[in-house]
């Protein structure tokens, strides 16, 4: 059986999570934590998570994990099966993931977990990424009605534990909507959030939202 090691705070755990949901694959969750002790860095060469793994060995990565779960479960295809589509899916992932995840992430432990505020320098940085990210977004998303095109794809697995963070930063730092511009941005989180797997992955994130914010606190305070 698989093993999916991680947490359920983490939205690149999610990601993982659901789609070995959607799949309908059994698998088993092993709590893990970033860190790097041996033991983790076996698994994860810089202790990060989630890891999958297999009868093989252990894989990280998020896209490297999405991809392996892809090639070998043909039950609900998360990737067009025509080669230039399958890449054009892969690059919105992609694009959402450096463009909106990434820049937000620079104001998390700010606004999510009461850290310290983030550097102005840092902060403007990921204001004006997040624009262009968005801007991108808004040019490629299709949203008819999922992000590219008529399937969910792994573009939407990175779509919804993505976009909504981002958000968030957006009206809590910069008072801005970034959604308001994306009608079918709004619409398609509705209907992601619809389905039972997301709403289960939601439940299982909210019950471990506050021992995540607790294990951040005492790291904070170690320093």
């Amino acid at each position: 059986m698989l093993r999916l090691h991680g947490f359920p705070a983490s939205n690149y755990y999610n990601m993982v999570k659901l789609a070995l949901l959607l799949k309908g694959l059994p698998f088993e969750e092993v709590p893990l934590y970033g860190c790097r002790n041996p033991k983790t860095l076996a698994m994860s060469p810089r202790g990060k998570v989630p890891v999958l793994e297999t009868e093989q060995g252990f894989l990280s990565e998020t896209d490297a994990i999405l991809d392996y779960l892809e090639e070998s479960c043909e039950v609900y295809p998360l990737l067009p099966g025509e080669p230039f589509a399958r890449a054009t899916t892969r690059a919105l992932a992609k694009e959402i993931e450096l463009y909106i995840e990434l820049p937000a992430r620079y104001c998390y432990a700010e606004v999510f977990f009461g850290g310290r505020p983030t550097p102005e320098a840092l902060k403007a940085k990921a204001k004006r990424d997040l624009e262009k990210g968005f801007e991108a977004l808004r040019a490629r998303g299709r949203f008819s009605p999922y992000v590219a095109g008529e399937y969910l794809t792994v573009a939407d697995i990175y779509f919804l534990y993505s976009v909504d963070l981002a958000q968030v930063v957006g009206e809590r730092l910069f008072d801005v909507d970034y959604l308001e511009a994306l009608p079918g941005a709004t619409a398609l989180l509705k209907r992601l959030g619809s389905m039972a797997e997301v709403r289960r992955v939601a439940a299982d994130r909210e019950v471990d939202v506050p021992a995540f914010r607790e294990r951040l606190r005492a790291a904070t305070q170690q320093r």
